[in-house]
C-alpha cells in the first residue's frame, strides 16, 4: 500500500489532497476539478459533490465516497467493491443508480478508501409534508429492487443479521420493560425459511432522491448499495418500515408493508415469520436510533430528539406485537 500499513492509514486525520490527485487522474482530457462540496447526511461515509470542468466550458458533476471512521476503513476493500460492482451490474436496469467511475478500495492512492461516481438527480426528502405520496414511491421502488434478476454465480453474499437478543440495547427508562422483553423474545428463534432475493439491504428515506415539478413527485436516485445483500424481501420491507416509524411516527411504518404488497410484492404468508423479521430490523436501533439521528438532524430534522425517537421506537414495537404477535 505504497509504504503505508492499513493501520496507519486508519489513524491518519481526514485529508483531501492525495485523493483528489488521484480523481484528477480519472477524468478525461482537459477536465479539472473546478470546485468541492461537503455532502450532509451520511453516518459510514464523507461524501463530496465535485464540480468538474471541461475544455469547452461544459462541466458535470460527480460523487465521491471517502470510509474515513476506523470501523469502515477495515471494511471498505469489502464494501466499496461490492458498491461498485451493484452499480455497474443495475447500470442496464430500470433501478436509477449512479454510474461507476473509479475505486481506490483500500486506499492505495487515496487518503482514505474512496468511490468515484456520477451525481444523481433529486435531494433527499425527510420532512413531513408529502410524506404519504413518497411512501408509495418507496414501495414501489422497492418491489422493482427486489425484482432485479441476478444470475445465481452473481448474487450478493446473504444477508446479515445487524443484531441479535445478546447485545440489544434496552433503554435506560420505560414504562413498558415488557414490550421490550417480547420483542427481543420473537428473535430469539431460527432465522424462518424464506425465500430469497436481491436487496438493497439499507433502503430508507435517507438513501432515495427525490425530484418534484408541478406535475409530480418522482424518485430520480437510490443510492448507498455498500450492503446489498440475498435474503429475504420481508427484511428489506422491515427496514423501511423502521425508518419511516421513526421519522414520521408508528402508524407510518406500520402502513409500509400493504404499500409494498399492494404495488406487488410477496412477503412471508405467516405472521410470525414476517414478526421475526420487522423485529430483528427494529431492535437494531434500540434504544434510541442515534445512528439516523445524527445525519436526519443534520438534513433538518432537528425535531428527532433521543427522546423522540426512543418512545416512537417502543411504540412501533408495541404495534407490530399487537399486528402480528
Amino acid at each position: 500500500m505504497n509504504g503505508d500499513t492499513a493501520g496507519q492509514r486508519q489513524q491518519r486525520p481526514e485529508g483531501w489532497a492525495a485523493t483528489r490527485a488521484w480523481v484528477e487522474k480519472q477524468l478525461g482530457a482537459g477536465e479539472r476539478i473546478e470546485a468541492v462540496e461537503r455532502l450532509r447526511g451520511g453516518w459510514t461515509s464523507s461524501m463530496r459533490r465535485l464540480r468538474v470542468a471541461g475544455p469547452g466550458g461544459d462541466g458535470r458533476h460527480l460523487v465521491l465516497r471517502s470510509f474515513v471512521k476506523p470501523f469502515y476503513v477495515r471494511h471498505a476493500p469489502a464494501m466499496l467493491t461490492r458498491e461498485a460492482d451493484i452499480l455497474t451490474m443495475l447500470g442496464p436496469t430500470d433501478v436509477p443508480v449512479a454510474t461507476f467511475q473509479a475505486l481506490d478500495a483500500d486506499g492505495e492512492h487515496c487518503d482514505h478508501p474512496s468511490l468515484l461516481m456520477t451525481l444523481l438527480p433529486g435531494s433527499v426528502r425527510l420532512g413531513e409534508d408529502g410524506a404519504e405520496r413518497r411512501a408509495g414511491l418507496l414501495a414501489r421502488q422497492l418491489v422493482g429492487i427486489h425484482r432485479v434478476q441476478v444470475p445465481e454465480g452473481a448474487r450478493p453474499r446473504a444477508y446479515q443479521a445487524w443484531t441479535s437478543p445478546e447485545v440489544v440495547r434496552l433503554p435506560e427508562a420505560t414504562d413498558r420493560p415488557e414490550v421490550w422483553r417480547r420483542a427481543v423474545d420473537v428473535i430469539r428463534r431460527d432465522p424462518p425459511d424464506h425465500q430469497g432475493c436481491f436487496l438493497h439491504r439499507d433502503f430508507h428515506p435517507g438513501n432515495v432522491l427525490f425530484t418534484e415539478d408541478a406535475d409530480a413527485t418522482r424518485i430520480s436516485g437510490v443510492v448507498d448499495w455498500v450492503e446489498t445483500s440475498w435474503g429475504p424481501a420481508d427484511l428489506d420491507v422491515a427496514h423501511c418500515s423502521t425508518a419511516l416509524a421513526l421519522l414520521h411516527g408508528p402508524d407510518a411504518g406500520m402502513r409500509f408493508a400493504d404499500r409494498y404488497t399492494a404495488a406487488g410484492g410477496r412477503l412471508s404468508q405467516d405472521p410470525a415469520a414476517h414478526l421475526y423479521w420487522r423485529m430483528l430490523d427494529a431492535l437494531a436501533f434500540a434504544p434510541d436510533a442515534e445512528k439516523v439521528a445524527v445525519p436526519w438532524r443534520e438534513l433538518g430534522r432537528t425535531d428527532l430528539t433521543g427522546a423522540v425517537l426512543a418512545r416512537r421506537l417502543e411504540d412501533y414495537l408495541l404495534a407490530l406485537l399487537r399486528r402480528y404477535g
